[in-house]
């Protein structure tokens, strides 16, 4: 009898509700949507206050200059812009791109760089040249969901190493690397985002860069630096990369959706040499090449743009938001409510009492017209049920208050209900696996 089939009397019946079970490949199988993302699509309405999309602020773009930028690509060069390119990326662009780093201190050359569709693609043909099935990763925890799902998608096990407001805590990852070793195990690479973390909102300090940097040399480490937010620090600080203290043994992923606009679905990774040649196949395999007409619409836009003040603009956006969020938790929390204190871009880790679970609240926060994201989809252990991501970059200034406000009085009732039915000896939830919980942009 076919897999999925059973008898009842002469009746067959089916037990699982998808008839190609059978036929998928194992690394797909335990793939499905949680609820929690189902509810998103009630989040999206505008009565609720969303701090769930890791979305930026694009309607601080200059819209009539990005109209003419990519009328300009379209009027001036329409007949390669609509036309297949390479396979690594438009020389033009790759160049341009260099610059970009170098304006954030990271060393590099445009022969180095690989363009993608975005930095999650990105993150997902790293995983695919480096991840066997059972194969380690070391990452903070809690870290980028899309970045879990492309190391798990590739049957990877990722370990999370625990954080707190400089980063990393990089003497734990030393325990676990050793650990590993006692195992006879190793780890494939160790996945960081060391700027303005997403979910955490905080920085890896640099003592610990420099620590990271040494262990990669002690121990044969890969690193994967993910660089989404560094050039949005609210006070325009840049950090030292890794990539800059042991450039061959990080491969480096930027975008320019935080810096410009996600729409362009334009990313990039700087690697040493032959893991470049690596991913420039696998990226043909997976799509052939980056769209020409993207990478025009962005070369037009980093040439003819005044895009370093772009930046600023959207830096001084988030850290106004970032104060009204800080001040409204201050004055809107219970007591016992805990959260980490951003330096740049977009986040804010909350983390609530015991016998509150994140999961379990957000219908109720939602029925109440605020959103936001339960820790569990940044763990890929089932952890961090006692914790939420809230992403203030996309709400107007004026309803973030608003949102707060109402999160706060459902923790305040929440907390009553805990302490009336446990008095002070509340549950800690156990972990559990809810699936996948980012919203839009992680």
């Amino acid at each position: 009898m076919p897999d999925g089939w059973s008898t009842t009397g002469e009746m067959r019946v089916r037990l699982d509700t998808d008839p190609y079970l059978e036929r998928y490949a194992a690394r797909v199988r335990g793939m499905s949507a949680s609820e929690i993302r189902a509810l998103f699509a009630v989040a999206a309405r505008p009565e609720v206050v969303s701090f769930a999309g890791g979305m930026p602020a694009t309607s601080a773009l200059d819209m009539e200059a990005v109209e003419s930028v990519a009328a300009r690509v379209i009027r001036d060069h329409g007949a390669t812009a609509l036309q297949y390119g390479g396979g690594q990326g438009r020389p033009e662009l790759r160049a341009l791109l260099a610059e970009v780093m170098h304006h954030e201190g990271v060393p590099c050359h445009a022969d180095d760089l690989v363009i993608t569709v975005g930095g999650q693609q990105a993150l997902d043909l790293i995983a695919r040249c480096f991840l066997d099935p059972g194969d380690i990763v070391l990452a903070e925890g809690p870290t980028y969901v899309g970045g879990i799902g492309a190391m798990t998608s590739n049957q990877a096990e990722v370990r999370h190493v625990p954080m707190d407001d400089d980063g990393m805590q990089v003497e734990l990852l030393e325990e676990m690397i050793e650990q590993l070793a006692r195992e006879g195990r190793r780890a494939k690479y160790v996945y960081t985002i060391p700027n303005h973390q997403n979910p955490a909102g905080v920085s890896m300090s640099v003592p610990r860069r420099h620590r990271l940097a040494e262990l990669a040399e002690l121990h044969d480490l890969m690193i994967v630096e993910d660089n989404p937010y560094g050039l949005l620090d609210f006070t325009g600080v840049t950090y030292p990369s890794i990539r800059q203290l042991v450039p061959e043994r990080v491969v480096y992923v930027g975008t320019v959706s935080k810096i410009f606009a996600p729409g362009v679905r334009t990313g990039w990774v700087a690697a040493p040499r032959p893991i470049r040649d690596k991913l420039i196949l696998l990226r043909e395999a997976a799509d052939l090449c980056p769209s020409n007409l993207t990478q025009m619409i962005v070369e037009s836009w980093l040439t003819t743009q005044p895009w370093r003040e772009q930046i600023k603009r959207f830096t001084e956006v988030y850290r106004e938001k970032a104060e009204v969020m800080l001040g409204s938790l201050a004055s809107e929390m219970p007591d016992g409510v805990h959260w980490t204190v951003p330096g740049g871009a977009f986040y804010i880790w909350l983390t609530v009492p015991r016998g509150i679970d994140t999961s379990d609240l957000l219908a109720k926060a939602i029925a109440q017209r605020v959103a936001y994201v339960p820790g569990r989809g940044f763990y890929a252990d089932g952890s961090g049920g006692d914790q939420a991501r809230l992403c203030f970059s996309y709400p107007e200034v004026s309803r973030i208050h608003e949102g707060v406000a109402r999160l706060g009085e459902l923790l305040h009732a929440e907390l009553d209900l805990v302490r009336a039915v446990y008095g002070d000896d509340a549950p800690q939830f156990r972990p559990r696996h809810d699936g996948p919980a980012g919203g839009l942009g992680g």
